[in-house]
C-alpha cells in the first residue's frame, strides 16, 4: 500500500497512543502525508509508526488502524433492498 492507494481507496488511517493516560487517537490525513512524502511512498504500519507521535503527549508507541470508507455512494442511497 502507499499513500496514493489508500487515497483512491477512500481509506481512513487512523493513529492511537497504545499506554495510558493518554489514549489519544487521531484520523491522519492522508492527503498531506501523500504530499509530504509523494504518492508512492509506502504506507504500511511498519513504514508509519516509526514517523508517528502522539499529538498531545508525545509519546511514540502510536498504533494504526486502517478502516475502509463505508459511507454509501449516491447510487446506493437510492436502491430498494
Amino acid at each position: 500500500m502507499t499513500f496514493q492507494t489508500l487515497v483512491d481507496g477512500g481509506m481512513k488511517v487512523t493513529a492511537h497512543r497504545q499506554t495510558s493516560p493518554c489514549h489519544h487517537s487521531q484520523v491522519l490525513d492522508l492527503v498531506k502525508l501523500r504530499d509530504r512524502f509523494v504518492p508512492d511512498a509506502p504506507a504500511m504500519e511498519c513504514d508509519l509508526k516509526p514517523k508517528l507521535r502522539c499529538a498531545r503527549c508525545g509519546g511514540k508507541a502510536v498504533g494504526v488502524i486502517y478502516t475502509p470508507d463505508i459511507t454509501p455512494t449516491a447510487a446506493a442511497v437510492g436502491r430498494s433492498p
